[in-house]
């Protein structure tokens, strides 16, 4: 019913009766529609549509039960309720009354507490008879069209309903498949069944408010669909669970495929696999391989374009894949059929911006490279990406069947290993895997975990290596170089440490704790008697500690700390940590340099370097990489090197920069550098790096008359 007031139809030949009855229920809030008689109140149905009758039994010209009969022709009992009035004295008229449909009756004199209150339970009755049958209606217009199948379950009972669409979803029709609880649990994979009994108790107890469960559930087919089954226990009066009913939700294509590029995700990848593993077992001759696929520097992409350019730049990567695996020769969708496989391959995404392929009836491991191969000449060509060209490429592990593997995780792991050595080895090419990269997966993991317990354990010492003047080998600074003393094995060198510090984020924790130490040991050699000549200490600043918001603060912090004042420090920083984000790292050397911070840019020459940025950045020093005089004991490094030594130096001249050279190791680069005038130098020639306290010898001994002892 809506919300207005319920209106009843009065008939009675009486005037004085339907006047006086009219205006004590209007007062009850109803509207009362008058009729004289029988055909009057069935052409005022027609019009008014009332909600209830009240309706005299003795009236001349149609009696009330001819009328009654004539309303029931046309309205059902539950449609349109009808009350009869009559004498005390007419209970044969009553009697037949209810016989042919009438809801009930009142006697007169007409008591009106007793009328209004029969009017109000033949209208509650109605409208919930009502409501109950649209309910019914919609659940039975829900069970025909939705797309979930239902089910019904009476708690102890073999019986459970399941809806046509639930019998479809595993390819039956509504009567192939019985209604019994086995038709559902006997088809549960078996890894799934434990899961999902312990679900389904769990919510007959009470300890959920409602069940759910993902599981698989085998199709008609013999293959195994995802399912989503939801469900909520009616309870009797003591709280037991006498009755579960709730929903099937088909979800295997959002469970086995990627959301964003449409491609097989890992579950669906990881399940093919393992069929294929299977089958190898069968058949010795197969040999397939599993190719790991990760986009070299996508990061940049999200960091500059956005992660709507970034996730538009991963969809056109899938669609180029799937292009470039389609053109080579050999391939053509994977397929298994009574036990053969045809060539072919199954490309997915794992997550991010890995990708992995299976290619099947290889020939050997060259077969796969092949393949790696056309995917590199495939992203040769940019991406169109937010309105511009984008160059990406890919590194690639390749991990092939002939290893005796036990589970598709096994393949996964050893291809995604060899990625990692391609990315090491300079990106943008593939690796396959052999058992020596095991074994340092295996050393790096072991190095982590020790790293992770390395600060708290205190297992990190500082050696010292002096920079010197060139032109009189006078100690003009220190740089302070991390070492790992390992409880195992013993001192280590940062190229065993530094590497896994920097991709798990630990060399952020550890950079501060060299400069602590740093500063601790600058400050006791400044209280030196007799006071010492004014030097600094170089400390290397990670690309990871200069992504810090609270860089700044936290090294001024510790500085003040020690008292020791920020020009007796300079931060050494790789050209590729500030070369990334130019415009951020600038900002943060800015704001160094403001705080009285000496910078020095080490390894130059070798990464990214911009001439336009070198000028932008308030840098103090360039540091020129080893690589560019030669090896120890050679005598000449050639005049490529000696043009790219003279060009820093002249670059540096005209930024008034100062220059130091490392990896000076012989005489021979001595004079080299000499004769290029360059005028710092640091190196095994001058001194290996050393621990406290053989570190003081370095220190700089003679004060100049006019100098002041600092601090």
């Amino acid at each position: 019913m809506t919300d207005r007031r319920a209106r009843l139809l009065l008939v009675d030949d009486e005037e004085a009766n339907r006047d006086m009855l009219s205006r004590r229920l209007a007062r009850h809030g109803y509207d009362v529609v008058p009729a004289a008689g029988g055909r009057e109140a069935l052409a005022e149905l027609e019009r008014v549509e009332p909600d209830l009758v009240l309706l005299d039994i003795q009236m001349p010209d149609m009696s009330g039960l001819e009328t009654l009969r004539a309303i029931r022709a046309r309205f059902l009992l539950n449609r349109l309720p009808v009350i009869m009035v009559t004498a005390k004295t007419q209970s044969e008229d009553i009697v037949e009354a209810l016989e042919l449909g009438a809801n009930d009756y009142v006697t007169k004199p007409v008591d009106l507490a007793v009328t209004v209150a029969r009017i109000k339970t033949q209208l509650a009755r109605r409208e919930a008879e009502r409501a109950l049958g649209e309910s019914e209606e919609r659940y039975a217009l829900a069970v025909r069209g939705a797309n979930d199948g239902l089910w019904d379950w009476k708690v102890g009972d073999s019986k459970v309903y399941f809806s046509p669409r639930w019998k479809e979803i595993l390819g039956f029709a509504d009567d192939e498949l019985p209604n019994e609880l086995s038709s559902w649990l006997e088809r549960v994979h078996g890894g799934d069944l434990d899961r999902l009994r312990v679900g389904l108790d769990e919510h007959l107890a009470g300890a959920t408010p409602q069940f759910e469960s993902e599981h698989r559930l085998r199709h008609r087919s013999g293959s195994y669909r995802w399912v989503l089954v939801r469900g909520v226990a009616v309870r009797g009066a003591d709280g037991r669970a006498v009755r579960v009913a709730g929903s099937l939700t088909d979800i295997t294509e959002g469970k086995v495929a990627d959301a964003l590029t449409g491609l097989p995700n890992r579950v669906l990848f990881v399940d093919r696999l393992g069929r294929l593993l299977e089958l190898t077992r069968r058949r010795q001759d197969l040999q397939f391989a599993v190719l790991f696929l990760d986009l070299d520097r996508f990061k940049n992409v999200n960091d500059s374009l956005g992660h709507l350019a970034g996730d538009e730049l991963l969809i056109q990567v899938a669609r180029r894949l799937e292009t470039s695996l389609r053109a080579t020769d050999t391939i053509t969708r994977m397929g298994t059929a009574g036990g053969s496989v045809q060539a072919g391959h199954t490309v997915a995404r794992l997550g991010g911006d890995e990708f992995a392929i299976i290619l099947t009836a290889l020939h050997d491991a060259g077969d796969a490279v092949y393949v790696a191969g056309r995917i590199a000449e495939a992203f040769s060509e940019p991406f169109r990406v937010a309105g511009q060209d984008v160059f990406t490429s890919a590194s690639v592990g390749i991990a092939t069947s002939r290893l005796d593997y036990q589970s598709p995780e096994e393949l996964l792991r050893d291809a995604d290993t060899a990625m990692y050595h391609a990315k090491a080895a300079g990106r943008a090419r593939c690796e396959v895997f052999d058992e020596s990269m095991r074994a340092q997966a295996v050393r790096r993991l072991q190095v982590e975990n020790d790293l992770r317990h390395a600060l708290e354990r205190h297992e990190f010492v500082l050696h010292y290596q002096p920079i010197v003047s060139l032109t009189d080998t006078r100690t003009m600074g220190l740089e302070a170089l991390v070492r790992w003393n390992h409880p195992e094995r013993g001192l280590l060198a940062p190229g065993e440490f530094i590497g896994v510090a920097e991709e798990t984020g630990l060399i952020v924790p550890m950079g501060y704790w060299v400069l602590e130490e740093v500063c601790r040991h600058v400050r006791a050699w400044m209280d030196h008697d007799p006071p010492l000549p004014p030097f600094t200490v170089s400390v290397n600043l990670s690309a990871r500690q200069l992504a810090q918001p609270d860089l700044v603060p936290r090294v001024l912090a510790i500085t003040k700390g020690h008292r020791v004042l920020p020009g007796w420090i300079e931060f050494e920083i790789t050209e590729s940590s500030v070369m990334a984000k130019p415009d951020e790292a600038e900002q943060i050397l800015k704001q160094l340099k403001a705080a009285g911070f000496r910078l020095a840019i080490d390894d130059f020459g070798t990464g990214y370097s911009s001439l336009n940025y070198v000028h932008r950045f308030p840098v103090d020093r360039l540091k020129i990489d080893r690589s560019f005089l030669g090896r120890e004991g050679a005598e000449h490094t050639g005049e490529n090197g000696d043009r790219i030594v003279a060009a820093i130096i002249q670059l540096a001249e005209h930024l008034k920069l100062d220059v130091v050279a490392e990896g000076v190791e012989s005489k021979e680069h001595l004079d080299q550098l000499k004769m290029l005038h360059c005028g710092f130098g640091q190196g095994f020639y001058f001194a290996r790096p050393v621990g406290l306290p053989t570190a003081e010898d370095f220190l700089p001994r003679t004060l100049a008359p006019d100098a002041k002892k600092a601090g």
